[in-house]
């Protein structure tokens, strides 16, 4: 038996899309006339390689597809195009392969007779719980189209947000990389050429002093153990790559993890907070905009905000509301948000405009991590470069000291 995917139409025009399992595309076809559809095409579904298997473990939905396809979305349930064929039409749309593929089971649910907030509930990997959601949302009002809307907007800022930071970063990075390849390469093959040199002269002249300076020794030993225990420097570093991420995914670690890089010095901690404040703010702004109740909204935005010191924050704030207090109160006590943040929400709540005011803090922070992001690459690039410099200045020194001594002693 082998998989077959489907493309058919029923006798009203309507497209119909799935997969069969069956012997051959013969039996794939009898089964779909027999059904009173008419087959448009029928292609066999060839089993990913295992390497494919790993690789997709780890690949992320895009953002940037993910929005368009919501963009896209929003304009043709708004043009008033039937859901089926509407689902239909982003399959055939979509680019990238998981959402593809989550279309394809959400149309197979909703031709079911589902929903399609609870069709999009049997795809948590590519819809999170912010989207699903505000769908939800949307679809219980009648404005499945505004809520897709506000959705595609929602992602397309947070995505705008991360390209920014990493393609700020992406060129101290390159550099970084790039100079301790140069110095391990220092390390392996210049050095030893120089301890040759050093045992050379150390044999012609018994009397002298076989005793490395000590910026020498260390270099010395140093080019040692990257040329003669690698074998052990590799899996040991290796081992402590796995074992942090490992510690990442615990609950605890995740948490403290998240707590120090709110801390990071050279105005890191300070970005990592603003982009936190932008996400959390922006996303709770969509999520009210979208009339997703507040207590599901407090939850959903905690949730998804990205770091778990915010999430804890969440937690005081759905307890104040459940016990009937304001969202302000607990913002305004937790050191996690600045002043203006607890005051911008209070105003929100007392004037009912607390969307307007989240998504003016969202755009207040946004525009901070540009320019703390803009400021730390310039703060990064010379401490890197004095950094790798210093190196590579030891480096030299302490292979020239040992030639220094030698001449000082022929004078």
């Amino acid at each position: 038996m082998s998989t077959f995917a489907f493309r058919a139409v029923d006798v009203a025009g309507m497209p119909s899309r799935g997969e069969l399992d069956a012997a051959d595309k013969k039996h794939v076809a009898e089964q779909l006339r027999d059904r009173g559809l008419i087959v448009l095409d029928v292609t066999e579904k060839k089993a990913a390689t295992n390497i494919e298997d790993f690789f997709n473990r780890f690949r992320g939905v895009s953002m940037r597809e993910l929005a368009v396809m919501s963009r896209q979305f929003a304009t043709l349930v708004a043009s008033g195009m039937p859901m089926l064929r509407t689902l239909t039409t982003i399959e055939d749309q979509t680019e990238d392969d998981q959402i593809k593929e989550a279309i394809s089971s959400i149309r197979s649910d909703v031709e079911a007779g589902s929903s399609l907030a609870a069709a999009m509930e049997r795809q948590p990997n590519v819809f999170d719980k912010l989207y699903r959601a505000m769908v939800r949302s949307g679809e219980g009002s009648g404005r499945l189209e505004e809520a897709l809307d506000r959705v595609a907007f929602q992602i397309e800022k947070l995505d705008a947000l991360r390209r920014q930071v990493r393609s700020a970063m992406l060129y101290p990075t390159f550099v970084l990389v790039f100079a301790m390849l140069v110095l391990v390469a220092t390390v392996a093959f210049v050095v030893p050429v120089f301890v040759g040199i050093f045992k050379d002269i150390t044999a012609e002249n018994p009397g002298e002093s076989s005793a490395l300076p000590l910026p020498t020794q260390i270099t010395v030993n140093v080019s040692h153990a990257v040329t003669h225990a690698w074998y052990i420097i590799i899996p040991v570093l290796v081992a402590i790559g796995v074992g942090f991420v490992q510690w990442k995914k615990t609950e605890r670690g995740h948490m403290q993890w998240d707590k120090i890089k709110l801390k990071i010095p050279f105005k890191v901690g300070d970005v990592v907070h603003k982009v936190a404040l932008a996400r959390w703010s922006r996303t709770f702004s969509g999520a009210i905009a979208s009339g997703v109740p507040i207590l599901q909204a407090i939850q959903v935005t905690g949730e998804t905000s990205g770091n778990t010191v915010v999430e804890a924050a969440m937690e005081d704030v759905y307890a104040s509301v459940k016990g009937g207090g304001t969202i302000a109160a607990p913002i305004e006590q937790n050191p996690v948000f600045p002043p203006m943040v607890g005051h911008m929400v209070s105003v929100g709540e007392d004037t009912g405009q607390l969307e307007h005011m989240l998504g003016k803090i969202a755009d207040f922070y946004e525009d901070e991590v540009d320019a703390k992001v803009k400021a730390l690459t310039s703060l990064i690039e010379p401490l890197m470069i004095c950094f790798v410099g210093g190196i590579v200045g030891f480096i030299v020194i302490s292979m020239y000291l040992p030639i220094f001594s030698l001449y000082d002693k022929i004078r």
